[in-house]
């Protein structure tokens, strides 16, 4: 038995020296086509023209960066390179989908004012609301245990001597 396996082993061994050898194909490979022709063209052609409309708004890297924090800001999480790569589409298709736009992952001037005018309204409400749970008006930062002494020293002398 052992034998039969060390004869199979070692025409094995044999006959992939042959694929081994074989290197790189140097004869040209034909391109594979979609299914449906129709189809494919139609998406290339649609995300041509969608590219073409993203165009239209004049996006600087700056500008671009604007777009990613205020996707960001809005809830869906994308890096703010400044490059709108596949993590960023995705990001703009379900921002697109959930205002029921078409999920094309490509902003047309419209959609891009609203956004914007959308992530300027988020950052002053996280702004107020920064700005409400900190502290109560005419309240202190006491700032911990020797903040609250000193307060308290701050209010006795300040008590004694009429400030």
């Amino acid at each position: 038995m052992r034998a039969l396996i060390l004869a199979m082993s070692i025409l094995t061994v044999v006959a992939s020296a042959d694929v081994a050898n074989a290197g790189l194909s140097s004869s040209p490979r034909e391109a594979t086509e979609p299914a449906d022709p129709a189809i494919a063209a139609k998406d290339g052609s649609q995300q041509d023209a969608n590219q073409q409309t993203e165009n239209q708004i004049g996006l600087t890297k700056a500008k671009r960066r604007a777009v990613q924090r205020g996707l960001t800001r809005l809830g869906f999480d994308t890096k703010a390179n400044g490059t709108f790569d596949d993590q960023t589409r995705a990001a703009i298709s379900r921002w697109q989908e959930e205002r029921s736009y078409p999920a094309t992952g490509f902003l047309n001037p419209a959609q891009h004012k609203v956004l914007m005018t959308a992530a300027t309204e988020a950052a002053k409400s996280d702004r107020q609301a920064r700005r409400s749970s900190g502290r109560a008006r005419g309240q202190r930062n006491v700032g911990g245990p020797i903040g609250a002494i000193g307060g308290a020293m701050h209010r006795v002398v300040g008590g004694i001597f009429g400030r």
